[in-house]
């Protein structure tokens, strides 16, 4: 499955050899100056991390069947500007925020475009494509996690058609603060 963005760039599912993109993309990511509200993980923690976790992460995120599809948005030339990543939840488990999960629904995370590439369409694309295979996998929602003091990525995720649940999630690691469920119903 690919989805264009409109301006020359490519939506695709990773490819498991492509593991050192895929970790170079999120070390830029958590090197951006919202990181500390969009991603959970440090840029340190991330680049201390082995071969072996990128590998296992992009063999993941390609593998038909596995739960996990890591999209990435490409432009003329090869370069990455964006990704996406959709973890299939099913009902009668419990998130990783330790709340019961009623219903198989998907799970957006690890949301980065660069930049330059912000406000482009691509972020767009990248939902359209996460969107078609989390409802292809029979996901009756769609929902992600967002930080309360994130209000640009809100704000995209309001045009996207996903709406607060009321659902907090509080942050151990910042006492005090909390991220924010907004979901999206299968049509």
């Amino acid at each position: 499955m690919t989805v264009s963005s409109g301006d020359g760039v490519v939506v695709r599912p990773v490819r498991a050899d492509e593991w050192p993109a895929v970790k170079e993309l999120r070390l830029d990511a958590l090197r951006d100056p919202v990181a500390h509200l969009a991603f959970l993980e440090t840029y340190e923690e991330a680049a201390g991390q082995p071969d072996a976790f990128w590998q296992g992460r992009a063999a993941r995120g390609a593998r038909e069947g596995s739960g996990v599809r890591q999209f990435v948005a490409e432009a003329d030339g090869g370069q990455w500007v964006g990704t996406a990543t959709v973890l299939v939840e099913e009902a009668g488990t419990t998130d990783w925020a330790g709340f019961p999960v009623e219903r198989r629904q998907g799970h957006v995370v690890g949301v980065f475009v660069r930049p330059e590439y912000r406000g482009t369409g691509v972020t767009g694309a990248l939902f359209e494509a996460a969107l078609e295979w989390a409802w292809g996998t029979g996901a009756e929602r769609v929902r992600l996690i967002v930080h309360e003091e994130n209000t640009r990525a809100q704000a995209f995720y309001r045009k996207a058609g996903f709406a607060p649940s009321g659902v907090t999630v509080p942050l151990p690691q910042a006492p005090g603060q909390v991220e924010l469920e907004f979901v999206l119903e299968k049509q």
